[in-house]
């Protein structure tokens, strides 16, 4: 696959979530993700009115980070807050050991209270952390992703033992919703090449921590 710097820029979450991460590292990232030409910025949700006005760039948070252990209700009260606070995306963890003790419907209904929390105008993405699970439970992750009304699916927090986004969980994901959701690879992609393997494998939205050494070719350090 042939992509140029622009293209493959759009497809890019800028992202920052680390929890030592401080105000003036927030703008930071806003104006170079401005620079840089991405999608979307992906802060916590207690920074998002620090970004300012952001021009054509998307403001994405997360809910239920990193553990998905919240309650549907206090995620469905992040999610909705977010918004309000200016979020055009939300990526929503999982409750991933309820999936891995086969407990399906809960997952569904977990997702179902956040997506019935946002305004329609709002994008969901739901973070399955793929590495965590069997191709099976992958599989009925982004199932209940999709029953539930969200528009992606997303590997990884990023912040899991287990590792973060491989081309073979991108594929099984991108074969499983088709082109009916979006297919976000988070965590651990740090080289231009990287990049293009998961964009190869099926993904359509990129998560990224060190953009810009990406973007010029070189290696990005480990930070989320």
């Amino acid at each position: 696959m042939t992509l140029t710097r622009v293209q493959l820029a759009r497809l890019v979450d800028h992202t920052l979530l680390k929890p030592e991460a401080t105000l003036a590292d927030v703008r930071a990232l806003a104006a170079e993700a401005q620079h840089l030409g991405v999608f979307a910025v992906c802060v916590s949700p207690s920074v998002l009115t620090e970004l300012g006005d952001l021009g054509g760039v998307a403001k994405a948070t997360v809910c239920g980070f990193p553990s998905g252990k919240h309650t549907s209700a206090v995620k469905a009260t992040e999610a909705a807050q977010a918004v309000a606070d200016g979020a055009d995306e939300v990526d929503m963890v999982i409750d991933f050991g309820r999936l891995r003790a086969g407990d399906v419907q809960a997952v569904r209904e977990d997702i179902e209270a956040v997506r019935t929390a946002m305004p329609d105008t709002a994008l969901l993405k739901v973070i399955i952390e793929s590495a965590a699970l069997t191709d099976e439970q992958v599989v009925a992750a982004c199932e209940a992703a999709e029953a539930a009304g969200a528009q992606f699916v997303k590997t990884s927090t990023g912040f899991h033992p287990a590792g973060g986004a491989t081309v073979h969980a991108v594929e099984l994901m991108a074969r499983t919703v088709g082109d009916r959701l979006g297919v976000k690879a988070s965590g651990g992609i740090r080289t231009w090449a990287d990049a293009v393997a998961m964009v190869e494998a099926g993904a359509t939205r990129l998560g990224l921590s060190g953009t810009r050494a990406v973007l010029e070719g070189g290696e990005a350090g480990t930070g989320y």
